[in-house]
């Protein structure tokens, strides 16, 4: 899914980071040469900087230690044209009229404090990164005029008809199949000796349930599909039994394992009913990757970009 459609979903432009600069001969330090430039405005190195401070704080709420930094360092490869993307829909904002509030900046702030034990450690988490509060205030004001941007201009116009749910069901019946199901029980043993006697009392017709009483073992039960939910040694057992019918033990790792299957759920197609809110999501979120995409490509038509 287009990053921007994705953020739309949930509500904000994550990831946006930009720091306007003015059109003054930029200084000597490596920081401020010039990388691209959009029009009448600059991309420098310092923005491509802040960008990934600016990201790592967004997506701290999410990711932490290298897992943060993994992220981080996916999104490397296509930064610079991320930015250049910002830097045309910033500019459409401007063009625009569109404006932000500054309840709803602060608002923000105060949402990425809650992932920080106190103003200080705010502050001083900002600073380790290169920022202030003011500088953040600024990119999450230019983060809101894109997501505007993108509501006004792509979201508010998609249309989707409850013909063409119907049509989409009708042509993709097999992408609407709920898998089989079975729900079973299972008990764990790791005396050997246990597991000979529990063999023997299944072998003379003893339920298992009786058995796990008697040797106060405990029972677990569980419902699950085919294809992944369950360890391949499990899976190969529960989905090979009948109804009511109990599995030897089955060594796993040191451990023994029984399983009974107590009721199988047949794999079944869903009714329209069912899917016509997820189909509506899906083709909702695809015209606006579409939409966004085309807006894209309409703004860098007219548009002068230079990559330095």
């Amino acid at each position: 899914m287009n990053r921007y459609a994705r953020c739309i979903r949930y509500g904000m432009i994550g990831g946006v980071a930009l720091c306007l600069l003015c059109a003054a001969v930029p200084s000597v330090r490596a920081q401020d040469s010039i990388v691209a430039v959009v029009n009448n405005e600059i991309i420098t190195q310092k923005d491509l900087d802040d960008f990934m401070n600016f990201m790592r704080i967004q997506l701290s709420s999410q990711y932490q230690g290298e897992s943060l930094e993994r992220k981080i360092k996916s999104m490397k490869s296509d930064l610079l044209q991320r930015l250049i993307e910002d830097r045309l829909l910033l500019q459409e904002a401007h063009k625009s009229g569109i404006t932000v509030e500054d309840a709803r900046i602060k608002a923000k702030i105060q949402e990425l404090k809650k992932n920080y034990s106190s103003d200080r450690e705010f502050e001083e988490g900002l600073l380790s990164q290169g920022m202030t509060q003011q500088s953040l205030e600024k990119k999450m004001r230019d983060q809101m005029l894109i997501y505007t941007v993108i509501e006004q201009k792509v979201k508010g116009k998609i249309v989707s008809r409850p013909s063409e749910i119907t049509e989409y069901y009708n042509q993709h019946p097999g992408g609407f199949i709920v898998p089989e199901r079975r729900e079973f029980i299972s008990a764990m043993v790791t005396d050997k000796g246990m597991v000979e006697d529990i063999d023997e009392l299944l072998a003379e017709g003893k339920t298992l349930d009786a058995i796990c009483q008697e040797y106060s073992l405990k029972l677990n039960s569980f419902i699950a599909s085919k294809g992944g939910e369950l360890r391949k040694e499990i899976e190969d057992v529960v989905f090979t039994l009948n109804v009511g019918q109990t599995s030897g033990a089955i060594l796993i790792g040191s451990t023994y394992y029984y399983f009974r299957v107590n009721q199988i759920f047949p794999a079944r197609q869903q009714e329209l009913k069912e899917v016509q809110s997820e189909i509506a999501t899906m083709l909702y979120e695809k015209r606006l990757q579409e939409g966004v995409i085309s807006l894209l490509e309409e703004l860098k038509k007219h548009a002068y970009i230079r990559i330095i």
